[in-house]
């Protein structure tokens, strides 16, 4: 594989894996989970050794590892390094810059802080952890081997310290209005806000990104893959806005819940307004369900819909489009979810199982195991059909 060809698949991989973060970190609710699993994704990305996300303690005037892999077992949770301009992690903090160092051993602008020069680390690279209370710390990504770190692991870094941003902002609001508030519908509201604004700026990033990438095969793959991420980000902000916007607790509702009808004919709507060539039909039974469990179903409608959209009807073949159906029923204390098209269909070997090279499918398989659900691809039309059975809180 040419230097050109690694580097775009290195790229492609890294949008991957923030696309797979950013649902984590829109669901997560602890912040050492969340941290601890940046840590562990960012450095596979990276193909480095060593990440650790450092917390800024503003009375101590100090970073402590908050989360990482590759250090020693008493690291996380107890090292600290310093915050001041001459740390590479502590200029990164205070000046809102990211840093790149190469040659740590060669440095003129920092001294190597001790904790790095115990593992042996020789290249680092920080950027800042911030969101609208403030700096929350720093995100590094270490390395003892040679090798240099790039303008393009700056952005991919960005992208996880955005999110994280925005995830602990997220967090610390809940914990504050559930003190103050009583009523679930304001909480609602005020988590939805902040939700889409946290995910627009990420789809806004990740638009500019497209915008900017070269002409020329690659350029395309390249902006190809972050349209795809961003379209996924703006599908969960959509899926988030919709869900709150019903459940508002009020007359005989229970708190937390969502009448799944009007949810998925809104969710099918906005779907449709994309699609003119399709006619997406939607019908659901009436039922309240959790929004923890609403969530991910919208998520998973939203992704099949979707696939179905791009793939079913092929324009070259099919210029006037097709019918796309989605329809829910409860079957022996199960929720039932089908998505269906008179298209194409699946390829003969078809197995969702093993469909694992598709970003899209392993969304699909990803959020059905979280369900615990049955996914099924029942061949009994000229189309495609896939079939959810999800099991309900008895």
């Amino acid at each position: 594989m040419d230097t050109c060809s690694a580097d775009l698949s290195l790229r492609l991989r890294q949008q991957a894996i923030l696309s797979e973060f950013g649902v984590e970190a829109l669901r997560g609710d602890d912040v050492d989970v969340l941290l601890q699993r940046a840590a562990e994704l960012c450095a596979e990305g990276m193909g480095a050794q060593f990440c650790k996300a450092l917390e800024y303690l503003r009375a101590e005037d100090t970073l402590l590892v908050r989360a990482g892999i590759g250090w020693a077992p008493d690291v996380i949770g107890r090292a600290r390094v310093g915050a001041d301009l001459a740390s590479p992690a502590g200029f990164a903090l205070k000046t809102g810059r990211p840093v790149i160092s190469n040659h740590l051993a060669e440095e003129t602008r920092f001294r190597t802080p001790q904790l790095m020069a115990e593992h042996g680390i020789r290249r680092a690279i920080n950027v800042l952890i911030e969101n609208r209370d403030g700096a929350f710390g720093v995100l590094e990504v270490d390395d003892t081997r040679e090798g240099m770190f790039g303008e393009a692991d700056i952005a991919f870094m960005q992208g996880f310290a955005n999110l994280l941003g925005g995830a602990i902002e997220r967090q610390r609001t809940e914990s504050l209005l559930r003190a103050a508030l009583a009523r679930q519908d304001l909480l609602a509201r005020e988590m939805s806000h902040r939700v889409k604004n946290s995910l627009a700026i990420v789809a806004s990033l990740l638009a500019l990104q497209a915008r900017s990438a070269e002409a020329g095969p690659d350029g395309e793959a390249v902006r190809a893959a972050l349209i795809d991420a961003r379209s996924r980000v703006e599908a969960i902000a959509g899926v988030h806005d919709q869900l709150w916007r019903q459940g508002d607790g009020e007359g005989d509702a229970v708190p937390g819940e969502i009448d799944l009808a009007p949810f998925l004919q809104t969710l099918t709507a906005n779907l449709q307004s994309g699609a003119p060539r399709h006619r997406l039909v939607c019908t659901v039974a009436p039922l309240r369900i959790a929004a923890d469990l609403a969530i991910p179903i919208g998520l998973l409608v939203n992704e099949l819909v979707t696939n179905a959209i791009k793939y079913a009807y092929p324009e070259a073949s099919r210029p006037a489009g097709g019918e796309i159906r989605v329809r829910t029923a409860l079957a022996e204390g199960r929720l039932v979810l089908d998505v269906a098209d008179d298209g194409v269909g699946l390829p003969e070997d078809f197995d969702i199982a093993r469909a694992t090279r598709s970003l899209g499918m392993r969304v699909i398989a990803n959020l059905g195991r979280q369900l615990g659900a049955t996914l099924t691809t029942p061949r009994d039309g000229p189309g495609a059909h896939f079939h959810l059975a999800v099991p309900l809180p008895g």
